[in-house]
């Protein structure tokens, strides 16, 4: 990389988000996360992280695991086709980084139980994945702290976010500050970098689209699939007949082609016809299979451009988290300074040198 990029990449703030590698994107995460990463690997440097160990929260069995990598190809060659650019966006395997496991040993003695039980998101990914409270792992009670190990390990500044995770980063903020309290300046706390972007709702109008409830719209899907899956969808459940004026707001059609329709003029002629009772469900719908169509087609051509290159998606997984290792043996280096953990081992070292 040329000198002047690499003083322009040591300016830009870096930042660090993912996902779980548990199946492929569909366009709610476009809507909620992966739209605003493609246009902000432009202004930062970016840190992409395939989350595996956050994935044993709710799957944990040897198949969940020996699927990791097949679901990782997915999620990256995705993350392309969506507009991710590799060569600005790191994009890397958490259980392949060790200093995860170090640094998440080290961070969760600095936040209390009583902490992490106030946390309202640890009892809805509970519910979400049909855990009981008494079968809570303690693994979900320490999300929040593995994910400011994965945060406060990369460096990151800032941390992509909904206001209904704000309280997330706050912990992370907790636990840089106490570390840096008791043991020595180490970590900057990190800032949210927030979004007001709400949560798409499923296609079956029962809360927001999710991979577990079967009512998405892959990034992936076929144009065949995306639009038996818009046929589908509910509508104005009071509207019985196409004459009778139906209701816009709320109507999970409709929120869609606000969203994903780029012809604004035919959005607001549906809209109005279909308050006065002049159109069906089915050109209504027709017309949004027409708009998701237009918004999917380049993202499949991308897609096919990249699985059509062997090997590219296994080289930026392994370049990414090979860059990671060296940023995470970095800081582990000034952890284990500022704790004294480097003195105890060299304290060890016999007078003569010591064996082996």
């Amino acid at each position: 990389m040329p000198e002047t990029a690499n003083r322009e990449q040591s300016r830009r703030r870096r930042i660090l988000t993912g996902d779980r590698p548990t199946g492929r994107l569909h366009l709610g995460h476009w809507v909620g996360s992966i739209q605003n990463r493609v246009r902000l690997q432009h202004e930062y440097e970016t840190i992409l992280i395939i989350a595996d160990l956050h994935m044993l929260t709710t799957k944990r069995s040897r198949n969940d695991i020996r699927e990791v990598l097949s679901n990782a190809r997915g999620l990256v060659l995705d993350y392309l086709a969506a507009g991710i650019d590799y060569e600005k966006t790191t994009i890397y395997l958490q259980s392949a980084v060790a200093e995860t496991f170090q640094l998440n040993t080290i961070l969760q003695n600095l936040v209390t139980v009583n902490r992490l039980l106030r946390l309202p998101s640890l009892k809805q990914m509970a519910g979400a994945a049909n855990i009981e409270e008494e079968s809570f792992p303690l693994g979900l009670l320490g999300y929040p702290v593995l994910q400011a190990a994965d945060i406060l390990l990369a460096k990151a500044q800032l941390v992509p976010v909904g206001r209904d995770n704000l309280a997330h980063v706050e912990i992370t903020r907790e636990i840089a500050r106490h570390f840096n309290n008791t043991y020595g300046e180490v970590f900057e706390e990190p800032e949210p970098l927030l979004s007001d972007i709400p949560a798409l709702v499923g296609t079956d109008n029962r809360g927001k689209m999710s991979k577990s409830a079967g009512n998405a719209i892959y990034l992936s899907d076929d144009e065949k699939t995306v639009r038996a899956k818009v046929g589908s969808m509910f509508t104005d459940p009071k509207r019985i007949h196409p004459d009778i004026p139906g209701k816009v707001e709320g109507n999970p059609v409709f929120i869609y082609h606000q969203i994903f329709n780029d012809n604004r003029g035919e959005i607001e002629e549906l809209e109005a016809r279909y308050r006065a009772g002049k159109v069906g469900d089915r050109e209504v719908k027709d017309r949004l299979a027409d708009a998701l169509e237009r918004f999917l087609s380049p993202v499949r051509e991308r897609a096919d451009f990249f699985s059509n290159r062997p090997g590219l998606i296994d080289e930026i997984i392994w370049n990414g988290t090979l860059k990671v290792r060296q940023i995470a043996a970095e800081t582990m280096r000034e952890v284990h300074h500022k704790m004294g953990f480097d003195r105890v081992w060299k304290d060890l070292v016999p007078k003569g040198g010591g064996q082996g």
